[in-house]
């Protein structure tokens, strides 16, 4: 019988994403790389089955899939771990689902959409915050103006929390190409190059061009699209401090052994699976997601705002609810997919307001 695995189920996303798969009645094998720690988690949440395996020892991972099975790997950065998982569900024929926001990985798992095409299995990348709302606010906007060619989408948050993952991946991301979608091609584009304006719940929010899936999924279901760009909402000291930060990065991207060096330091100093907010700190971040469609002129067509809170609970939920669907039938096609073509508009829309992110 098919089964749902969560790899890095004991780390912050990993458990949260358990807890939910488990309260919508699914029966999930909660993988890691530390047997007491994966049992002990298995008995927090009321028993299930478990097992043991190590991004370090891929045959591992791989032994955790058989044809047919759904893996949510929530194991990160996932430059830097994520690859095995990927691996093993192309090797097993399992279905793919994972929570990085990192966009040399998302672009990396896009590129093997021929290979997942020829197993006959899902690729869903960036399955989270980092980046539903945002295709599922374009897709919306887009029904409101088809006619639209290129796409804005910014995310902004009020009192957010960051879990030792997230900041590693953003560590991680300093010495990586970025990319957007111009012009009708993908394009390398440095992190923060561009600054965008939106209107956010009545306020004037300010964003830096970041990658993310929208670039690459949203061309695919909506190909008369040119131009798709996706910003990361930041107050205006944090703004600079990342572009400068992200200039500075470039400037030592092109000398390979200062790259190197200033990554190793950053991998011993920004560590993962450190924890995150509690639920106090959760229940107060809120979130908005807003897209603007806009004419060939960058005319302002249409504009759609999606609300909602945490990150990580509606990762975790949205996680869960797709692995779930996908054990059950209901992806719509196979290759690597962005949300709105895996599941459909409707089901989309409706899955993340149960996961607490609406108009």
């Amino acid at each position: 019988m098919s089964k749902i695995v969560v790899f890095g189920a004991t780390g912050y996303t990993g458990r949260l994403t358990a807890e939910a798969l488990i309260a919508r009645g699914a029966t999930p094998v909660l993988a890691g790389r530390h047997a007491t720690a994966v049992e002990k988690l298995a008995a927090d949440l009321g028993g299930a089955d478990t097992a043991v395996a190590d991004v370090t020892d891929p045959a591992s991972v791989r032994a955790l899939l058989s044809r047919g099975d759904v893996l949510v790997t929530t194991v990160g950065p996932f430059l830097r771990h994520g690859e095995p998982a990927l691996a093993a569900a192309l090797a097993a024929g399992a279905h793919y689902f994972d929570s990085t926001g990192e966009g040399p990985f998302i672009r990396g798992v896009f590129e093997r959409d021929a290979p997942a095409r020829e197993v006959g299995i899902g690729l869903l990348t960036a399955f989270g915050f980092d980046y539903v709302p945002g295709n599922l606010a374009a897709g919306l906007v887009l029904r409101e103006a088809p006619e639209a060619v290129g796409v804005e989408i910014g995310y902004f948050m009020a009192s957010p929390g960051t879990s030792g993952g997230t900041r590693a991946s953003m560590a991680g991301m300093l010495f990586e190409q970025g990319f957007a979608h111009r012009g009708g091609e993908l394009v390398t584009e440095r992190t923060g190059a561009r600054v965008r304006a939106f209107d956010v719940a009545g306020r004037t929010g300010r964003g830096l061009s970041v990658p993310g899936s929208e670039h690459l999924a949203l061309t695919r279901a909506y190909p008369q699209l040119r131009d798709v760009g996706v910003y990361l909402g930041l107050t205006g000291p944090v703004a600079r401090g990342l572009q400068a930060t992200s200039l500075l990065a470039g400037a030592i991207t092109a000398v390979g052994p200062a790259r190197r060096a200033t990554q190793g330091l950053l991998t011993r100093i920004v560590k993962g699976s450190t924890g995150g907010p509690d639920a106090a700190a959760r229940a107060r971040t809120r979130s908005w997601v807003v897209a603007e469609a806009v004419d060939a002129a960058g005319r302002t067509l249409a504009s759609v705002t999606l609300k909602g809170g945490d990150p990580y609970e509606f990762t975790a939920a949205m996680l869960a609810w797709g692995a779930h669907t996908a054990l059950d039938g209901g992806l719509r096609g196979v290759g690597a997919l962005g949300p709105v073509d895996g599941f459909g508009l409707d089901a989309l829309t409706a899955a993340a307001a149960d996961a607490g992110f609406a108009r």
